[in-house]
């Protein structure tokens, strides 16, 4: 079969489709507790909006520079904007229904999220009072009229567009704008309880409450407003001032960001059409960006953090992450990695180990030097506190910061600054390179030797995200793997040295050469009657030369299994074209993040932990590495997760050419939700001899 008769799914369209599995989670009343639902929504909402700020603004610098030519997998790009947007209005339609139904469930537990207009007296005096003391000193009302230019609509901000009238005076009508600035106010606000009955109101619903008090000096009896909201091209827009140090011109490009060019304006579709007009006329706005009418809030992104004032089975039930049984408490990490590869697996397993693998090696008087990658962190982070630490302690710390990571650029700027006070060596990776992979390298003497010990993982060292993000880290001093990741922390040193690995799979130069010979290999086994399989987890298939790689091996007879969390370009079950490949997606609590590669190998099974997704910026564009697992105790622990995996009959969907999303439904037979199965499995490990 040719490449050109070979189908792909469209990688926009793949990824609506994977938002809208975030949005099941939030129609699930059987699995998912109410508040959580809820959680989702925001989630949902949340992603969308990274969604239109990189992707769908990518697609519209195509069409602005005159592109129209080009494809984008298949789709001519103005064709592909209108099948977004009837996808996305299609599921802003089943958003709202959602949130509808979840306020009338929210109230059979005499939970009440009401408007101004359901206050009764006692509350309204309570919210009149909160208003004067803490609102109303944030508010900053512009009278649009007196105005030659509309005010910049800020993305991530919503704003309530204001309509003032008289309708006994013959007077025209004035609009208004107020930002919601729910950075220095709570977006949901508790009233007193009334018996079992408790409350929450909006932000923005207080205000509307309170409209009259804010324009109280004009004649206008009636004011009316509607929450509106501008999301804007996030693409970091850096000149090539050669003058200008890396540094400076990402802090630049993030000072650009903030006044990107417009990509979806979302309104409440009750607006006043007189209004909306205005505000699309003095915006420039037209079909082009994406005009979405929805409901009454908007940036659900907040609902992230909505919170539980009823009982405490309305969330997920606590599920403390275990310790490792090869860790003892108090107790060297170096030593037991001397002894033995262990493999560690956050959410269900405790990612402070890391933290006290680095608060180790920050005392030690045997290290000399630590270096690590670093992509995200958290706000507080105690990796970057342990490696300043180092720095006192006279090690030498090395440190390749990701200035380009999206949306984290302004914190890793701060954390580069911090560290370099102490003294720390910062390297800003490779100039159009994207460092991407999640390396650790603690070197120490022993016996007058220098002794290497690596982390390899699939995830970033961030004690934040380790609480939700499942990722695997192998923890190791084998030296076969130890020596390349040094190798690795070399190049970033001297990127003008060629570095050859022969463990390590390192991209950009051997990722995809690498993968090509393996998947060849099964090719060649299942050619000669042999038993051929390819195992892949990993958050997203889009590369379409891979994909074609993939069919070939279908076309062998190779049995293909793919867990994908989100975007998968790659059609399933295609007579002819890709019968032997199954494919699923899980979407539960944690979010799956691991990439997991596994090669039958003739029997020799291959297993590999991987930082990188098979797209083509992952395998071409980027920094990142894929780590052998040699240990064959490991090797049974992967082996275990992705069989649990492929079992789950209760958050697992089915990935296929319709992208209907159905769940994997199996008869007659027990409920295996695998993420729970999971926590319970290495609960079970602890006690293991």
């Amino acid at each position: 079969m040719g490449k050109q008769q070979q189908k792909i799914i469209n990688r926009e369209l793949s990824w609506l489709s994977f938002n809208e599995r975030v949005l099941q989670e939030a129609q699930d009343k059987k699995n998912v507790p109410l508040i959580e639902r809820i959680h989702f929504l925001g989630i949902f909402s949340n992603n969308l909006d990274e969604f239109f700020k990189v992707r769908v603004a990518t697609i519209k610098r195509m069409i602005d520079i005159q592109e129209g030519k080009q494809r984008v997998e298949g789709e001519k790009p103005n064709s592909l904007i209108n099948k977004i947007q009837k996808k996305v209005i299609k599921l802003q339609n089943k958003f709202e229904t959602t949130f509808h139904n979840i306020l009338g469930e929210l109230e059979q537990h005499n939970i009440f999220i009401i408007n101004e207009k359901e206050l009764n007296p006692k509350q309204e005096i309570y919210v009149r009072k909160y208003f004067k003391e803490k609102i109303l000193p944030e508010l900053s009302p512009i009278m649009l009229h007196n105005i030659e230019d509309f005010p910049y609509l800020k993305d991530k901000s919503i704003y309530l567009a204001i309509k003032l009238t008289n309708t006994g005076l013959n007077m025209d009508s004035e609009y208004a704008l107020i930002e919601i600035t729910t950075d220095v106010l709570p977006r949901f606000f508790e009233l007193p309880s009334e018996s079992d009955r408790k409350f929450i109101i909006l932000l923005e619903d207080i205000i509307r409450f309170a409209l009259e008090d804010v324009f109280a000096i004009f004649e206008f009896d009636t004011c009316e407003a509607w929450t509106i909201k501008m999301t804007r091209d996030a693409e970091l827009d850096m000149d090539n001032d050669v003058s200008q140090s890396f540094l400076e011109q990402i802090s630049k490009g993030v000072m650009g960001r903030k006044t990107g060019q417009p990509v979806r304006f979302v309104f409440d579709n009750s607006i006043a059409k007189d209004l909306l007009d205005y505000i699309i006329e003095k915006n420039g706005l037209d079909e082009a960006n994406n005009l979405i009418p929805g409901g009454r809030y908007h940036n659900f992104k907040d609902f992230i953090k909505f919170p539980n004032i009823g009982r405490p089975d309305l969330t997920y039930e606590k599920t403390p992450p275990v310790w490792h049984k090869s860790v003892e408490y108090n107790k060297s990490i170096i030593d037991v990695m001397k002894q033995k590869d262990f493999m560690l697996h956050v959410p269900y397993q405790d990612f402070t180990i890391i933290i006290g693998l680095l608060q180790e090696a920050s005392i030690d008087p045997r290290v000399r030097e630590i270096s690590l990658t670093i992509y995200r962190v958290a706000d507080n982070s105690k990796v970057i506190n342990a490696l300043m630490n180092a720095c006192r302690n006279g090690k030498l710390v090395n440190v390749v910061i990701e200035l380009q990571a999206r949306f984290d650029e302004e914190a890793n700027i701060y954390w580069s600054r911090r560290l370099e006070e102490v003294g720390a060596n910062i390297f800003f990776g490779i100039p159009r390179l994207k460092v991407h992979a999640k390396l650790l390298c603690i070197t120490r003497i022993e016996e007058r030797s220098l002794v290497h010990y690596a982390c390899v993982g699939t995830g970033n060292f961030h004690e934040g995200t380790a609480n939700v993000y499942s990722d695997l880290t192998l923890f190791t001093a084998d030296p076969r793997i130890t020596r390349e990741v040094k190798k690795v922390f070399e190049f970033f040193a001297n990127t003008y040295r060629n570095q050859s690995y022969r463990h390590l799979i390192v991209s950009p130069l051997y990722m995809r050469k690498k993968f090509y010979r393996y998947i060849d290999n099964e090719i060649r086994n299942a050619k000669s009657g042999k038993k051929a399989k390819i195992i892949l987890k990993i958050n997203n298939l889009v590369d379409k030369e891979i994909i074609y790689k993939l069919y070939q091996a279908n076309n062998a007879g190779v049995e293909i299994v793919l867990i994908i969390r989100g975007i998968c370009s790659l059609i399933p079950g295609i007579p002819g074209m890709s019968e032997n490949i199954k494919a699923i997606s899980i979407v539960d609590k944690f979010l799956e993040h691991s990439r997991i590669i596994i090669f039958h190998n003739n029997g020799n099974d291959l297993y590999f932990i991987s930082s990188a997704d098979w797209m083509g910026r992952n395998l071409d564009r980027r920094i990142e590495v894929a780590c052998p697992v040699y240990d064959k105790t490991i090797q049974q622990e992967i082996k275990d997760l992705i069989e649990i995996q492929m079992k789950d009959n209760v958050k697992a969907r089915i990935i296929n050419e319709e992208q209907d999303n159905n769940y994997i439904v199996t008869k007659n037979s027990e409920e295996v939700r695998s993420q729970f199965v999971l926590h319970d499995y290495y609960k079970s490990k602890l006690f293991e001899k």
